[in-house]
């Protein structure tokens, strides 16, 4: 495979040494649960403590898949001759055999987790035995001065279309032309960027306060991508709403959106944000997010491939530079380290 087909592929299954928002919390209950992230099948289940463990989806036995087996507290147990696996990938019993060579072995992948604000979030690393990043999210996130709701759904479609769609505030001025937190603005522009802390901004210039009108790209353990919308009073207390949003890659072809929803209230008046958002604003905002999906979806096949960018695609551009270079030099990072266990 030449150098280039290999960096398009590595990105189209997403870029490692990041945490992914995976599932929701909800997700996972009592049973072992199947997913696919990144390309790669994991099973996840809660321990008698209710804490998330993550493994890939394979028995080291015969390659059934422990998603389908059961949840032994610390440990999961196949269906298909009951081997059972710790969380952290070490065999802890092969009730079949007495003194089998696997027992005590670790023979899977384990996943760092992290479970807050009401999602749980895997580390996908370059090395599977190095220690994870700190996550710092946006403090739409993490004060809580700030009250949200996460929502998310699964499109058909590579996660570097759903990034670039957020990249690209021009769209809800067409897209979203009749939503009616994106029924105003004007539909030209010229676009700029800036540098923010962990990332940067683009936006519409001379339009601050209209429409959505900026998003904030951010890389602080995690890819995230923030903007917020200027509402009208009748939509409650809190000012401008914000959204925190995550892509993340199931495969090439699919991927599951993350969309934390927030305003920054407390109080009574997060009482009646939190009962007017779940009443009214949720079903609103679902039919953005659809028309979203409708557009992706629908894309011309190859679309990246065939495009004409001109100034108001500087934000996604940028983004897809950096995303590019960051490919790069993990590929590299994976020849050198395959290099050196060569001749280890």
């Amino acid at each position: 495979m030449n150098q280039q087909l290999a960096v398009e592929r590595h990105l189209d299954l997403g870029l490692k040494d990041l945490w992914y928002p995976v599932v929701a919390s909800w997700e996972v209950g009592n049973s072992p649960v199947g997913i696919t992230r990144l390309g790669e099948n994991i099973v996840l289940w809660r321990d008698a403590e209710g804490k998330v463990k993550a493994l890939e989806d394979r028995c080291p036995h015969r390659g059934a898949r422990l998603s389908l087996g059961w949840n032994l507290g610390d440990r999961v147990a196949c269906w298909y001759h009951g081997v059972e696996v710790k969380g952290d990938g070490v065999v802890a019993e092969v009730p079949a055999v007495s003194a089998c060579p696997m027992t005590g072995s670790k023979c899977l992948r384990s996943y760092p987790v992290i479970e807050k604000h009401g999602a749980i979030f895997l580390w996908f690393g370059l090395d599977p035995d190095a220690e994870p990043a700190d996550l710092v999210l946006p403090e739409q996130l993490d004060s809580e001065e700030w009250s949200s709701f996460l929502c998310q759904a699964d499109w058909a479609v590579n996660y570097r279309y759903a990034v670039d769609n957020v990249m690209d505030p021009m769209h809800g001025s067409y897209l979203h032309c009749t939503s009616h937190s994106m029924a105003e603005g004007d539909k030209s522009a010229d676009m700029r960027a800036r540098n923010t802390e962990h990332g940067f901004i683009f936006e519409k210039t001379g339009q601050s306060g209209v429409n959505f009108d900026w998003v904030e790209f951010g890389s602080s353990g995690a890819f995230w991508l923030r903007l917020s919308i200027p509402y009208r009073r009748q939509f409650g207390p809190g000012g401008e709403f914000w959204i925190v949003g995550f892509a993340t890659p199931v495969d090439e072809h699919h991927t599951r959106v993350f969309f934390w929803r927030a305003r920054k209230v407390s109080g009574w008046q997060r009482d009646v944000w939190r009962f007017l958002y779940r009443n009214h604003l949720e079903k609103l905002h679902w039919d953005v997010l659809e028309q979203d999906r409708v557009i992706l979806e629908q894309l011309a096949p190859n679309a990246r491939d065939h495009e004409f960018l001109y100034q108001h695609d500087v934000g996604l551009s940028r983004l897809r530079r950096l995303m590019k270079k960051t490919a790069e030099q993990q590929l590299a990072q994976l020849a050198a380290r395959q290099e050196a266990e060569s001749h280890g």
